[in-house]
């Protein structure tokens, strides 16, 4: 348990834990920071519950207590005395494809539920009392204080979610990791469309490293806040460079593509390069394979630290519509965004 100090006292932080594949591979659909927000609750008593959809990392600071008693960062209810259970429904940030929920009860040790369900629903506007839910987990052990990370094998895209916890107790994160879904048929089919954004159904596909970064922030939108967000590889000790795949959003006709480098300045890559294919066929590992034969999109180019690098149709080969991209940076180093502009083909 690491300790920092704070004006309010210790502040306690959770020790690190294994992180299975799904919570590295996807991004979190039930984070604020996408617009994820609780609609409703049956209790907020000591904490509430719109702290469990933070992106930090939940703390315990020593001493501080509020006018509810113990302050805590995540959602705690109060002790039911009266039979039933506490729940939240949460709308999610991006609509999806679930891959896994981590329930987080850390630095929750004497009032953490014994248990917890999760329901989901597709909704155009928010649930109500004709709501049909679908049990997507049904009730499982939780402990005190820990990461309960959970696949999930589901192919359908939800909207909202219930968290359901038995009886009562606290829950410091709710995380709930999966593909964005993007209704291409409500898409403009002439206009212009950044196919790679996760928003967008943009996936990232593999990669060879990611010591210090997360791939999939790749595709997030906006700019990297710092050299945090964004993907960044060790450095190479030996021949060869890293690499990263994306499959668009939709097959398209590469228009544009732009490589931002915000924020890494002494790890930036020396020179980076775009590779791109139409693959109608194969799994993500022969996806992989086949990569390291496609046809070049965007030849080398020299880059530069923290700023945004753009290459129009001038300096793109025509290869017609693509699915996938493969981004290669010499020899290594970090990139923050990765954006592929096109029209939408068949």
């Amino acid at each position: 348990m690491a300790l920092v100090n704070h004006p309010a006292g210790t502040v306690l932080h959770a020790p690190a834990v294994e992180v299975p594949e799904f919570a590295r591979r996807y991004a979190n659909l039930a984070a604020a920071d996408f617009g994820a927000r609780v609609l409703a609750c049956s209790d907020q008593w000591f904490a509430a519950a719109e702290r469990m959809l933070q992106a930090s990392e939940p703390v315990f600071i020593v001493g501080e207590f509020d006018d509810h008693g113990k302050w805590m960062d995540g959602w705690e209810t109060r002790r039911r005395r009266n039979g039933g259970y506490d729940h939240a429904v949460i709308k999610l940030g991006l609509p999806g494809v679930i891959k896994g929920l981590d329930i987080d009860t850390s630095h929750f040790s004497g009032n953490y539920p014994p248990a917890a369900s999760v329901e989901a629903c597709r909704s155009d506007g928010d649930p109500d009392e004709r709501t049909e839910w679908v049990e997507i987990l049904p009730a499982a052990s939780l402990g005190p204080s820990a990461h309960h990370f959970i696949a999930i094998d589901d192919a359908r895209d939800w909207t909202h979610l219930r968290l359901n916890i038995y009886p009562d107790g606290g829950v410091a994160r709710f995380r709930v990791y999966g593909q964005p879904a993007c209704d291409w048929a409500r898409q403009d089919p002439a206009a212009l469309h950044e196919v790679s954004a996760l928003a967008k159904g943009g996936r990232v596909v593999a990669y060879n490293d990611a010591h210090f970064g997360v791939p999939f922030r790749l595709i997030m939108p906006g700019r990297g806040v710092n050299m945090g967000d964004g993907w960044e590889t060790r450095r190479r000790r030996e021949p060869g460079n890293d690499w990263c795949i994306v499959e668009l959003g939709h097959a398209a006709r590469v228009d544009s593509i732009e490589v931002d480098t915000a924020h890494f300045k002494g790890n930036y890559p020396d020179r980076i390069s775009v590779q791109a294919a139409y693959v109608r066929h194969g799994t993500d590992q022969s996806i992989v394979t086949q990569a390291m034969f496609w046809d070049a999109l965007l030849p080398e180019q020299k880059t530069e630290m923290d700023r945004q690098h753009f290459y129009d149709k001038t300096m793109l080969r025509d290869l017609g519509a693509v699915t996938h991209v493969r981004l290669n940076i010499f020899p290594d180093g970090g990139v923050s965004r990765l954006r592929i502009w096109g029209r939408l083909a068949d």
